[in-house]
């Protein structure tokens, strides 16, 4: 019984204080949302484009999915929206045998979606709350998920995106997920650092086994609800990134649907939890207060520190409206466990986000990253940020692929060319976005000549939204 009063209670007070911040939401500035316009309008319809036009020659061998997610609002974006939140849309192109052999774009069937459109929400049980998911779509267990951090179950997709079920790993994840889970390459496990801004006191640490069920839940302690949107895996540890972005119920009732700010008062750490312990075995290590949306990878080095490879933002989301407030850079931590030291170093100081790696070095040393540019005004628009940048981290140098005038690279993933290939020999794939003609281009590069022009070009006749992370999914039956 006690346990029933206190949902509803808790039932009761959410149902109030949702009122309240929708009253409030009334009196936010109602000018357009800068993530809702121009290069980031969103798509109004689904398509089904086959055998689409090639420049170049598509590499032998580059045969599977490449799949990538963002928000795509269906209906006008209403006051108080944010980038980070609008209905989920997932975009595919099928390579095989030298071919572009389809594009598709489908919506991610959230009950509004399927309102909106007037069609069945896609099945399967969801979370209490918002079951938007929009953020990023991998594999996990041999099959394809969609995802979001802080909310809704996963979605699971088959390969041609038509079928859609939200699905908890078959029942056994009990809360939250995120955004960015890692796989062991060495284990075949799933890791993830999975946050609910309604829940205050705690993170968790989620494994899912290679078979694609949770086998691991385990509570860290933390204060303030932080914001963690990546974390990182190394043969000894999982990194959390304990950092003052926190949940703000300011920001709540003044009505912004992402109630997250700048928190001067959380301590900013980083903790590195050994794989199979618990909340007692945690080693905290301060940092400088900064905020870190994505690290790159993280391995321990054979002097036993840990090191990370991170773009970092000296601040992030101070104002009321939110927002970044600088842009990112690429710096590497240095963690020394025995000292309970960390220590920053610059990389690149240059505006950049999405790093990747060869995803096969996940938790172990890597030598290259590879990271889009940022406008170093930070124009929404993303105007002038036309570049991709190589990191060789063992020479320093810093090799530049420039897309061209007007052009806009998304993140770009690293496919190996080729079972046992070396760790840049591969292509790297993604999309580009050409404002003049807004059309987009899937664009296959060279990893190892990387300034070189494109070694194929798969051209799309619409503007794909920027949005957030992709994916290749090689093709496991070449028939």
């Amino acid at each position: 019984m006690p346990n029933r009063v206190q949902s509803a209670f808790r039932a009761v007070a959410e149902a109030s204080i949702g009122l309240w911040a929708a009253c409030n939401r009334l009196r936010l500035p109602g000018s357009a949302n800068p993530f809702v316009v121009g290069v980031h309008e969103p798509m109004r319809e689904e398509l089904t484009l086959e055998d689409l036009s090639v420049i170049g020659a598509i590499p032998p061998g580059l045969d599977g999915l490449y799949l990538k997610m963002g928000d795509n609002p269906v209906r006008p974006a209403t006051r108080g929206h944010d980038w980070f939140l609008g209905d989920g849309m997932v975009h595919g192109l099928a390579i095989g045998a030298g071919r572009a052999q389809w594009y598709r774009n489908r919506w991610i069937g959230s009950r509004a979606v399927a309102a909106t459109l007037g069609r069945p929400a896609a099945p399967g049980p969801r979370r209490s709350g918002n079951d938007t998911v929009n953020t990023n779509v991998v594999e996990i267990g041999g099959r394809i998920f969609a995802l979001v951090e802080a909310g809704s179950f996963p979605v699971e997709l088959s390969r041609t995106l038509d079928d859609q079920r939200y699905n908890p790993f078959d029942g056994t994840l009990a809360g939250s997920f995120t955004g960015h889970p890692h796989r062991d390459p060495l284990t075949g496990e799933t890791h993830a650092i999975a946050y609910d801004g309604r829940i205050g006191d705690s993170v968790r640490h989620v494994v899912i086994s290679p078979q694609g069920r949770v086998v691991r839940d385990v509570m860290v302690a933390v204060e303030h609800g932080p914001c963690i949107h990546d974390c990182a895996i190394t043969v000894r540890f999982v990194i959390v990134l304990d950092l003052p972005v926190t949940f703000s119920f300011r920001a709540l009732l003044a009505g912004y649907r992402f109630p997250f700010r700048w928190n001067s008062a959380h301590k900013s750490r980083v903790g590195l939890l050994p794989r199979q312990g618990g909340d007692s075995d945690i080693l905290w290590c301060d940092v400088e207060p900064c905020f870190v949306f994505h690290i790159a990878n993280a391995y321990d080095d054979a002097d036993g520190r840990v090191i990370l490879d991170v773009i970092t933002y000296e601040t992030v989301f101070t104002s009321a409206e939110g927002g970044l407030d600088t842009l990112g850079r690429l710096e590497r931590w240095t963690i020394d466990p025995a000292a309970a030291r960390l220590e920053r170093r610059v990389l690149d100081p240059s505006a950049q986000e999405f790093p990747r790696i060869d995803e096969r070095r996940l938790g172990q040393h890597h030598r290259y990253v590879y990271t889009i540019s940022v406008p170093a005004d930070g124009n929404t628009q993303l105007a002038g940020a036309t570049n991709l940048y190589k990191h060789d981290l063992k020479t320093g140098a810093r090799h530049v692929h420039e897309c061209g005038p007007d052009r806009i690279p998304g993140e770009f993933v690293f496919v190996p060319a080729k079972a046992g290939a070396e760790e840049d020999e591969g292509w790297l794939v993604g999309l580009v976005i050409d404002t003049a003609t807004d059309t987009t281009d899937f664009t296959v590069l060279d990893a190892r000549a990387f300034e070189s022009p494109p070694v194929a070009r798969v051209c799309l006749g619409h503007r794909i939204p920027p949005g957030f992370h992709g994916n290749w999914f090689p093709m496991r039956d070449p028939a």
